[in-house]
């Protein structure tokens, strides 16, 4: 069987558009598992400079530093946690993306009372921006909808 030129095309655009969902579905989930380790340089390298955070309790975050401080002060105190991705998904227009996806986020309040977690979740949306190298994250819209347990840590108020 013989490939013609459009059809060549529209597979080349097909595995393109599945590499860069690939590429920032692994984005995520690398900065979010160094999140979980509290390892704030490679979770930050995720942000562009002049990204957004909106989230929830708080102001609008501007810019990747800022983003870095305010999260790692907020999740500093927690002995251990977990985010979760879930239900990702996501468009790709040229150098911009847009996704979508669930957060589930678990973490202990106290050292050695692991059995009673705190934990919420909520939706979140994404835009990216393709650089030299790779995806960076330009924004991100987190809503808690639900919590479950106490945080005796109130990080997040």
């Amino acid at each position: 069987m013989t490939v013609t030129t459009d059809e060549y095309r529209r597979l080349t655009r097909r595995l393109n558009d599945l590499e860069d969902k690939a590429a920032l579905s692994t984005l995520l989930i690398h900065g979010w598992r160094a999140l979980d380790r509290k390892d704030w340089d490679t979770w930050s390298a995720c942000w562009a400079e002049d990204a957004v955070l909106e989230f929830g309790p708080w102001e609008e975050i501007h810019g990747r530093e800022a983003i870095r401080n305010t999260v790692a002060a907020a999740e500093a105190p927690y002995p251990s946690m977990q985010h979760h991705l879930l239900n990702m998904q996501f468009d790709v227009a040229g150098d911009r993306a847009t996704g979508i996806g669930y957060m589930w986020f678990v973490a202990v309040t106290e050292p050695g009372r692991s059995a009673s977690p705190y934990a919420m979740g909520g939706p979140y949306d994404w835009e990216f921006r393709r650089v030299p190298g790779g995806w960076l994250l330009t924004r991100q819209r987190l809503g808690v909808r639900w919590t479950q347990g106490e945080d005796t840590v109130r990080a997040f108020e």
